[in-house]
């Protein structure tokens, strides 16, 4: 198996790991697991990033952003998280730490979204709300108003992951 191909594995696996971690660690109230196992997992892919600090960049902005966008969707009342450390309406740190996972696959595994804007919006579309469909199905979320929920979701990564993507042409880590 040649670098390139476990890079893509490895990165696929963290994610996975780090996913599960926070929205299981959610469902059964130790909402702090998942927020720490992504710390390590950042803390890796940075360590191996050619360029670090622009990672790094990508990482801080796609977790302010994707936070905002999942704490106004709380705020809106089509997602309701259970309570912590942060106060509602906003979305909780686990939900911080997913956006910045989700932004160490924006250069890896979902590289080649690159130039491929509407198949990305459309994988955003996609992909988005089954995630919070599926962390809703494992007790880390509800969605109050599930079609709302689904189809803010929707818009929301229709139109975040191209952006992303289009951010992430800059980290070449």
């Amino acid at each position: 198996m040649n670098r390139s191909t476990q890079r893509l594995l490895a990165n696929i696996v963290t994610f996975q790991a780090g996913w599960f971690a926070c929205v299981l660690g959610a469902a059964r109230g130790n909402s702090w697991f998942g927020p720490l196992l992504v710390l390590a997992i950042a803390a890796a892919w940075l360590l191996a990033a050619a360029r670090p600090l622009t990672l790094a960049s990508v990482m801080l902005l796609a977790g302010v952003v994707g936070w905002c966008w999942d704490s106004w969707v709380s705020l809106l009342g089509f997602i309701g998280y259970a309570p912590g450390p942060v106060p509602a309406p906003f979305a909780p740190l686990w939900i911080l730490a997913l956006w910045v996972l989700f932004a160490t696959t924006l250069d890896v595994s979902l590289r080649w979204l690159r130039g491929k804007w509407w198949l990305a919006a459309w994988v955003g579309a996609v992909s988005g709300p089954l995630a919070y469909l599926g962390g809703a199905r494992l007790g880390a979320l509800q969605l109050l108003h599930p079609t709302q929920a689904m189809c803010a979701q929707a818009l929301g990564f229709g139109l975040l992951l191209p952006a992303l993507v289009a951010l992430s042409r800059r980290c070449d880590a």
